[in-house]
């Protein structure tokens, strides 16, 4: 009884230093050391060793990954490749319809393989002005860039995000598993997502809404703004195509890291396919945009400074979560899920879920339950590919709640809102609705 309420007292306290603006890495320490004091473990066993072998094992296999990701991004924020992606997007599709244009400038760069945090930066700027024209509630933005990075792209079959690689390894597949059904989930998301969040600022505006930004906006934002604001009061001229990289040859290396990746992910590992496929897109990008990349090798420090700071974020989750599948009360929760009555992807889905709400990472909780979870179930007999569909589709759900990494730097950092104001959306879109899905999922894969 002790070590359950340890274990349930160590994840909400994990929760709230989070929520608190505490580092993830001593928050994730803190609350293995009670989840192991509870829990009835040796503490320096718990810490030195159950710990960092789960800190270090994550770090070994997911870093390169990490770091070419990361550099991949930076390279096309510096080259201005990611702007002119987003220009384009707010050019072809207009004032008129904001929002998709802020949906669709962030999907085609995070699909593409860009990082989550260079996508938001590079288009909330974009998004600031689409909104401005039309007149549309700023608190909406941070709903419409996350909904575009993370809700369908990053667990959508043939995506080079680290949500649909981690599986490969633990069930056998390719990035593009889960067939047929892994696409309509997919495009279920993407379809009734945007339907919903264009209601949702449709009634807002109809209710007096307009622009607004909040009083207090962060320094990034601050700063965005303002720049912003300057180019609103110049007269209206297009923009200087010489001013950035034409929009083809700026897509092309995304184009080139989803082909290769599910191409050479045929014959070779996922995760070779992936550094392959994301080194081809860093050195096309390279070679294409060479005269708009001033600081190339200060490109690649940032983008290693961001790779490690991500990755050592998410390994001091994955460490602390290997210190509580130590305890006695884990293996009965899992050992509860996994009994549990209905489809057995159900259970599969509901634990990682669970996980990676916990944590507040998709990639960190996947690293902690799967490494537990996958034997069990490929023991069962499932298909690889079902299972493999399923986890990604449930590490993108309760992932997204207050406490999420990418959510608390998109909302405050990058568009300098509050949650009060911002977040209830961004629920509806990447909490509620890929749930919804998931669950939809595990009938199809069960009867299909």
């Amino acid at each position: 009884m002790v070590g359950m309420l340890g274990l349930i007292a160590s994840l909400i306290l994990l929760i709230i230093l989070t929520m608190r603006g505490i580092n993830i890495i001593i928050a994730a320490i803190i609350s293995a050391v009670l989840v192991a004091v509870t829990g009835g473990l040796n503490l320096e066993t718990a810490l030195a060793d159950y710990y960092m072998t789960g800190f270090t094992g994550y770090f070994k296999s997911w870093f390169l990954i990490f770091l070419l990701g990361a550099v991949f991004g930076k390279i096309m924020q510096e080259t201005r490749a990611a702007d002119s992606i987003a220009n384009w997007v707010k050019n072809t599709l207009g004032p008129s319809r904001a929002v998709f244009a802020v949906v669709a400038a962030a999907a085609i760069m995070t699909y593409g393989g860009v990082s989550l945090f260079v996508v938001g930066f590079a288009v909330y700027p974009i998004a600031v002005s689409l909104f401005r024209v039309s007149n549309l509630p700023h608190r909406f933005i941070p709903a419409a860039l996350v909904f575009g990075s993370i809700s369908f792209t990053m667990t959508a079959p043939g995506s080079p995000e680290i949500q649909n690689l981690i599986p490969t390894e633990f069930f056998g597949t390719k990035p593009t598993a889960g067939g047929l059904i892994g696409v309509i989930m997919a495009l279920i998301i993407m379809i009734v997502g945007g339907i919903l969040l264009g209601r949702m600022v449709k009634k807002a505006v109809q209710n007096g809404e307009g622009f607004s930004p909040p009083n207090q906006l962060s320094a990034a934002s601050n700063e965005i703004a303002a720049d912003v604001e300057l180019e609103m009061q110049k007269p209206t001229t297009p923009v200087n195509d010489k001013d950035y990289p034409h929009v083809i040859f700026a897509i092309l290396p995304l184009v080139v890291v989803i082909v290769m990746l599910n191409t050479i992910a045929q014959f070779a590992s996922s995760t070779a396919a992936a550094l392959i496929s994301l080194a081809s897109g860093i050195l096309l990008a390279c070679v294409f945009m060479y005269k708009y990349l001033r600081e190339f090798w200060s490109s690649l420090a940032k983008g290693a400074q961001d790779a490690l700071v991500a990755a050592a974020n998410t390994c001091a989750v994955v460490g602390f979560g290997s210190v509580a599948a130590q305890v006695s009360a884990f293996d009965t929760v899992v050992d509860g899920l996994v009994n549990m009555p209905g489809p057995p992807l159900m259970g599969l889905a509901i634990a990682v879920t669970l996980i990676c709400g916990i944590t507040g990472s998709a990639s960190g909780g996947l690293g902690i339950a799967l490494p537990i979870l996958a034997p069990i179930y490929m023991a069962q007999g499932l298909d690889p590919g079902a299972m493999h569909r399923i986890s990604a589709l449930a590490s993108g759900g309760l992932d997204s709640l207050p406490h999420n990494g990418y959510v608390v730097t998109t909302i405050r950092a990058i568009c300098g809102e509050t949650h009060k104001r911002a977040y209830w959306p961004v629920f509806i879109l990447s909490v509620v609705l890929p749930t919804i899905v998931l669950a939809l999922a595990v009938i199809l894969y069960s009867i299909f």
